[in-house]
């Protein structure tokens, strides 16, 4: 990050190539919408104070989003172009000196460490202008670099303007600049819309830089990838794999093992510890972290959660908002959801869902069962088709279950309501009232057997036949 340095993230437009009604910098890719990702790496060539993003189309909304992220706003009220865009930004970033960096809210997979290298070429250099340059197989759609002599840009000629030897260069302009903050404020009022689409282009800053006697230069980047705007969905689809490979990859050197990771969802800001293993087609998504030596078992799906260490999460668990304590396991096709924290050592099993619900160390509920809006304690045992009666058709009522006790399987537990410690629940209870410390609790109707009564019956079908 460098103090001296602006950054200019020009997100204004809709995008209409995405078919969409939402603007195109909110779409995701790898966890994070479009302008997030580009947020993100110009926070590490400047400070968020320096970041000014310029908005337009669903402003409130791409505003709400990087509010968090501390970086600046400016309104473009109307769409008339990418150097429009910039000129909005002169009353708000004009008066900061040093460099001047601008590029697109929807080029999510540029890295900081280019955006450095653009910065640290222009800095040491005496160019009013570096460009970042890549060279492309079919390069239909963006501005083609021409060159002067001496190898500097001459100027950036757009796909409608460019003659058949213009066209067939394969050097390209994906749209980062760095400029030097003097030259670029003194001469931006210069751009005119003399042109088809009746729109300021940033590109015509090339030449105006020129004829005011400055050097324009240029970086060649060879990973064309990593420049890519996103205009369709085939290009938003593109990107996110992108995103999620590196993730990947970064995960794995950092000591996680992933299985088959072409079948891995992971979102760009889970963080995961050494030694944990991630099982195929697993998707870990949102601010979850997870600790070291776990491991999650294949289709499961975590969000927003917290793992600590040594968790095991079977395959088709579905977990949310949710923390797990040390040496927890949970699953196969079990569902965590809404707030639910898990004590060491806990275990929950197949088809178990929780909500809301506190679940102490070393209990265990195995089997179907439904446990919402509860705190349950310590070494609690939970039987197979046991639930909680937490909603009464107005209302959500908690259930209290105290450390020790031993909850009967089919029982059915009307909240509120409170169970004390060490107390025991007849399996098939209903239970509707509190139930002492170390009290057997049984509340069904008496079981009657009629002798003979199932073979008589059978005996008056048969004659019935």
């Amino acid at each position: 990050m460098d103090t001296s340095v602006t950054v200019l993230i020009l997100a204004a437009g809709l995008g209409t190539r995405m078919k969409s009604k939402h603007a195109k910098v909110l779409h995701r890719a790898g966890g994070k919408s479009l302008v997030e990702h580009a947020v993100a790496s110009a926070l590490e060539v400047a400070p968020a104070g320096r970041i000014f993003v310029v908005t337009g189309y669903q402003a409130e909304r791409v505003e709400a989003l990087l509010q968090p992220m501390g970086v600046r706003f400016v309104r473009q009220q109307e769409p008339k172009g990418t150097g429009h865009a910039v000129a909005v930004c002169r009353e708000q970033a004009g008066r900061q000196e040093g460099l001047v960096v601008v590029f697109y809210g929807d080029c999510p997979l540029i890295t900081g460490a280019t955006l450095r290298r653009l910065v640290e070429h222009q800095r040491g250099s005496s160019a009013a202008l570096t460009l970042i340059s890549t060279r492309l197989a079919d390069p239909t759609g963006y501005g083609r670099i021409l060159r002067g002599a001496d190898g500097s840009v001459e100027a950036i000629v757009e796909q409608k303007a460019g003659t058949p030897e213009q066209l067939a260069i394969q050097e390209v302009n994906p749209g980062f600049y760095c400029f030097r903050a003097e030259s670029l404020w003194k001469h931006i009022g210069e751009l005119d819309n003399d042109n088809p689409a009746g729109e300021y282009y940033l590109t015509d800053m090339v030449q105006i830089l020129r004829a005011a006697g400055g050097r324009v230069e240029s970086i060649f980047h060879e990973d064309a990838q990593e420049l890519m705007g996103i205009n369709t969905r085939v290009e938003l689809a593109l990107a996110d794999r992108a995103l999620r490979e590196r993730t990947a990859r970064r995960l794995m050197l950092e000591g996680v093992t992933i299985e088959k990771p072409e079948t891995v969802t992971i979102d760009a800001q889970v963080k995961i510890g050494p030694d944990t293993v991630i099982e195929p087609f697993a998707r870990i998504l949102g601010n979850t972290v997870i600790g070291e030596e776990c491991r999650i078992g294949s289709a499961a799906i975590l969000e927003d959660c917290t793992l600590e260490d040594r968790v095991e999460v079977a395959p088709f668990t579905v977990l949310s908002g949710s923390h797990l304590e040390r040496e927890v396991h949970v699953g196969p096709f079990a569902r965590l959801r809404m707030g639910c924290h898990l004590g060491q050592d806990a275990r929950v099993g197949n088809f178990v869902e929780m909500k809301k619900t506190r679940f102490g160390a070393g209990s265990k509920a195995m089997h179907l069962a439904y446990l919402g809006d509860a705190t349950i304690g310590a070494g609690v045992n939970i039987g197979a088709g046991t639930i909680t009666c937490n909603y009464d058709g107005v209302a959500k009522h908690p259930t209290q279950i105290a450390d020790g006790a031993f909850v009967g399987s089919n029982s059915t537990l009307v909240a509120p309501l409170e169970i004390g410690a060490g107390s025991y629940i007849g399996a098939g209870s209903v239970i509707t009232k509190p139930v002492p410390e170390d009290a057997l609790a049984v509340g069904r109707g008496r079981q009657v057997n009629k002798e003979g009564w199932a073979k008589r019956r059978r005996e008056r079908q048969a004659r019935r036949d």
